[in-house]
């Protein structure tokens, strides 16, 4: 999934004349973070393709990252569910979201994927989807995929969701609609997430509407038409519907603390993921949209690993980020999360050898686990061979 270089760029140099905005108010006393006390859901079938590089490192020898990838094991990703045929993902996934909770004691908190709009990535393509607007999508996508959605979780609620809407939609709401593909999508876009948003309300279901990353909407001019498309759907979906607040960074590469400010990054108020939690949290707030943010950190770049912001498929180096935590040092940030299970490929592009979207990229996580940042820490287990330990 890409944004426009040229857009981008030119959203550069008009943020360098943009007034910089007060400081968000603060949430409301009384906000309960719904990941607070919860145990992040480690997906068991995400864990199982990582086996495969864990016995790529043993066969090289390399036993200490093959201790690190079984670290990985331990760590939660959200499940996508991007497609008519994935919709029975999500009972698997309360299934074994309810034996862990069952086993444990902990209460488990589940991060899905809500990703299939019609004409969905209108401006790259590598996501595609399976409707199209010119083919009666949208109802389609109401009845074929929201609505089996939310009857999936209608007798779950023992278990508590944090549900991410449509990755990158209102980046091309924003920046994209010169691209006929986009243009075209502009009123499916709109009410195809709203209709998520009014039927997906349960005091167990916690939506968050994705608002892209830093490079692509963080800059100054386009941080309002943000949440003014935000409050637009939030309009549409009906007066008592609501949501917990914004994701950003999915299956991008942003650093949430950048170590290093790249030169791309110079005229943004959002040079990293955190600074563009509070630089999108003023509009927001002043759009009545609740200003509370998950941010992906599956997977991270290593500084100078991009020429531009507008790299997005497979970069490398990169490697594993932060771990999942609500130990934020943002008041406007619930969680640090893993929404993109490292791993499944961007694209056929990036890197030579890279399979299609969505696809097991095992030389990909190989750079992911070597490259973590910060490294993770090894987890011998028993059948490693004979002085791994």
């Amino acid at each position: 999934m890409k944004f426009s270089s040229i857009l981008a760029a030119s959203s550069a140099t008009l943020a360098a004349a943009s007034p910089h905005r007060t400081r968000p108010h603060q949430p409301p006393a009384g906000d309960v973070n719904p990941f607070e006390g919860k145990t992040h859901f480690v997906d068991p079938v995400w864990t199982g393709k990582l086996t495969e590089t864990l016995d790529s490192f043993i066969e090289d020898g390399d036993l200490l990252n093959a201790a690190r990838t079984r670290s990985v094991f331990n760590i939660s990703t959200f499940v996508w569910i991007s497609s008519v045929s994935n919709l029975p993902k999500i009972e698997e996934a309360i299934a074994s979201a309810r034996a862990a909770q069952e086993a444990t004691g902990e209460e488990q908190i589940v991060g899905l994927v809500l990703y299939d709009l019609p004409n969905r990535d209108c401006s790259a393509g590598e996501s595609a989807g399976e409707f199209e607007i010119d083919k009666d999508g949208l109802n389609r996508y109401k009845a074929e995929f929201v609505d089996p959605y939310v009857a999936a979780l209608e007798g779950a609620d023992d278990l508590t969701f944090a549900i991410v809407l449509e990755p990158d939609a209102v980046g091309n709401l924003v920046t994209n609609t010169a691209i006929e593909l986009c243009e075209k999508a502009i009123p499916a876009y709109k009410e195809g997430i709203a209709y998520a948003v009014s039927n997906l309300q349960a005091d167990n279901i916690h939506l968050y509407i994705d608002a892209s990353h830093g490079g692509w909407l963080g800059w100054a001019d386009n941080l309002d038409p943000t949440a003014v498309i935000m409050a637009e759907i939030l309009e549409q979906a009906g007066a008592n519907a609501k949501i917990r607040g914004v994701s950003i960074n999915v299956s991008n590469y942003n650093p949430y603390n950048a170590a290093v400010r790249e030169p791309y990054t110079e005229w943004s108020p959002s040079y990293d993921e955190s600074h563009y939690a509070t630089s999108l949290a003023a509009a927001l707030t002043e759009h009545n949209v609740p200003a509370h943010f998950i941010v992906d950190q599956g997977r991270v770049h290593l500084p100078e690993a991009r020429a531009e912001w507008g790299e997005w498929c497979n970069v490398s180096p990169a490697g594993f980020g932060p771990r999942p935590s609500t130990v934020t040092d943002n008041e406007f940030v619930d969680s640090i999360v893993w929404i993109k299970p490292g791993g499944e490929s961007d694209g056929q592009c990036g890197l030579t050898g890279a399979p299609r979207a969505g696809a097991w990229f095992n030389d990909y996580v190989k750079i992911l686990v070597a490259n973590a940042q910060p490294c993770l820490e090894p987890t011998w287990i028993d059948n490693f061979p004979e002085g791994a330990v």
